[in-house]
């Protein structure tokens, strides 16, 4: 299929236009409109190459329902010991850099870019963008960040400067998440790390269709600065493994 050129009018083509690897149209820019229309229509800007953001609907999705997180073993035994610390949004900008340290999810990626950094920054200014950071003291040792619309939190990217801290801090998120009233984490890109936490691919026209509906909900805690406590008990449906 044909890769759409995007111009400075806001549009997206269908999702179902992708080619086979998920890309759909090259273009345009990284405004907070143009972000928030293409989130919401079940795309999403994987890298830029020259300046121009790629755009991507892949098929099938990589989705986490947030009342299905897996706990191992392993990150049980780190959560009874309290290893870390997690907030949210207490700083952005650290873990957004941080993860532009790593390379993003595709072999003819760019690193995450100040253009992306820009972009997201702004989206973290008016509550759209939310970071996740692990702390180990008084030091950020791992972290994430997203986006939330409506009851879907957005996953962008995540890094670990120590072992199993990005892991942490992912299933905390999860369990806040589904504590608050959303509905799941997107993923986007199955791996077998996002795997092993409950990840799993659906056919992009039933994640449109879970996405639309999740859109139209409001949930009963929406995402905000705030520090996540270690559950001592398992959320349902939580898998402990």
């Amino acid at each position: 299929m044909p890769v759409w050129q995007l111009d400075h009018r806001l549009l997206f083509p269908d999702p179902s236009m992708a080619d086979p690897d998920g890309l759909l149209a090259i273009g345009g820019d990284l405004s907070v409109e143009r972000l928030h229309l293409a989130y919401t229509s079940g795309i999403f800007p994987w890298f830029t190459l020259n300046n121009e953001p790629f755009w991507f609907s892949p098929d099938p999705r990589c989705v986490l329902p947030c009342t299905e997180i897996i706990i191992s073993t392993s990150m049980r035994r780190l959560f009874n010991k309290k290893a870390f610390r997690v907030t949210v949004d207490h700083d952005f900008s650290e873990v957004i850099t941080g993860c532009s340290s790593i390379p993003r999810k595709h072999d003819n990626a760019t690193w995450i870019d100040e253009h992306f950094i820009e972009a997201y920054t702004t989206l973290n200014h008016q509550g759209i963008a939310h970071s996740i950071e692990v702390w180990d003291h008084e030091n950020i040792v791992g972290g994430l960040y997203g986006l939330t619309i409506g009851a879907c939190f957005f996953g962008e990217s995540m890094f670990s400067k120590v072992s199993n801290a990005s892991k942490f801090g992912f299933i905390h998120l999860a369990q806040h998440l589904a504590a608050s009233g959303y509905h799941f984490i997107d993923c986007q890109v199955y791996n077998k790390h996002l795997a092993s936490l409950g990840a799993r691919d659906i056919p992009r026209q039933t994640f449109l269709m879970q996405l639309a509906d999740a859109l139209n909900h409001i949930p009963a805690h929406p995402l905000q600065k705030t520090e996540i406590a270690t559950q001592t008990t398992a959320a349902p449906n939580t898998q402990l493994l």
